[in-house]
């Protein structure tokens, strides 16, 4: 059985380089092309598998020739898609990711509300849930579906990472009292804490606050400077290691795998943030938000880049 259960989202992921996004009426050449497994969920049990980690995802997909193409791509990755609901008559998710060569990213979504997490649906993959060591749960799905997945893994003893924000004010409490660890950029940490956030000091601000109300780790995003990742007793402020992305699609996804796959290996808080960082910032160096990692690889990484950051003069 898993050792990580990722519930989220599961779909077709269009990736298209352009050299220049056209004006209205006007045409562009696409320059490069990728039609691959995506979504969140997927992306963040792509990256744990690619760094060893047995994982199962919990989502839906629809009954169309996509929604089996991505079981198929899924399967082949390793991942266990017992817990993946075929929802009959809905359109499989399809996410189109537009760059330009300096790194700027156009999102197009096609994500039907039949695609989306129930609470019938988390309880029926209740097994798999149950023998996990660890369950990802990405806030952005319907708060009905995040507050049974979080009351599966009280019930079961799995420590949860929480991701984004949540829509409602009862699925947020249940976040916060439920989550061990909790990942959010700014935008959806000032949903977590509602207030108003911006830069790095108004961040470590807002970690320490939502440590206070129940997680052990928080992992804050701050727009394009820096990861704030704060602990018991602890926090660092980690700098982009990657400040000119290819693509930034799917850089936050392989910072989750990433984050979860150390702290599973039983990593400090602070390594494993680093860890994380280095996941991110491989995964921003080409097109699509699909992981590529190696873990010896991002160990070396993390290790230079933590090293530099505490030998720089403060």
């Amino acid at each position: 059985m898993p050792d990580v259960v990722v519930v989220g989202e599961i779909g077709r992921d269009l990736v298209l380089g352009v050299d220049a996004i056209p004006e209205p009426g006007g045409s562009a050449d696409v320059t490069a092309r990728r039609e691959v497994l995506g979504g969140k969920g997927a992306n963040q049990a792509v990256g744990l598998r690619c760094l060893a980690v047995g994982v199962g995802l919990v989502g839906v997909v629809g009954d169309d020739a996509a929604g089996a193409d991505v079981l198929a791509q899924a399967e082949r990755d390793g991942i266990d898609v017992s817990g993946v609901v075929r929802r009959a008559g809905a359109p499989t998710a399809l996410l189109v990711d537009v760059v330009e060569p300096d790194g700027v990213r156009r999102l197009l979504e096609s994500v039907d509300d039949a695609v989306r997490l129930t609470a019938e649906d988390v309880r029926a993959a209740e097994p798999l849930i149950a023998s996990a060591r660890l369950l990802l749960v990405q806030l952005q799905q319907p708060g009905p579906a995040v507050r049974e997945a979080l009351r599966l893994a009280r019930a079961h003893g799995v420590r949860v990472v929480a991701d984004g924000a949540p829509a409602d004010d009862e699925t947020r409490r249940a976040v916060l009292g439920g989550a061990s660890v909790v990942r959010a950029d700014d935008t959806e940490a000032a949903l977590l804490l509602d207030r108003d956030l911006g830069g790095v000091d108004a961040a470590v601000d807002a970690a320490a606050a939502l440590l206070d109300a129940g997680p052990d780790v928080v992992a804050l995003a701050v727009g394009t400077e820096a990861n704030v990742l704060a602990w018991s007793g602890g926090q660092v402020v980690m700098p982009l290691i990657d400040s000119e992305p290819v693509d930034p699609t799917g850089g936050g996804d392989a910072f989750v795998a990433g984050l979860a796959a150390a702290l599973l290996r039983g990593d400090a808080p602070e390594a494993a943030g680093w860890f994380a960082s280095a996941a991110a910032a491989a995964t921003v160096s080409h097109l699509g938000g699909r992981p590529d990692l190696d873990r010896a690889r991002l160990d070396e990484v993390a290790r230079l880049t933590r090293a530099e950051h505490d030998a720089a003069p403060r």
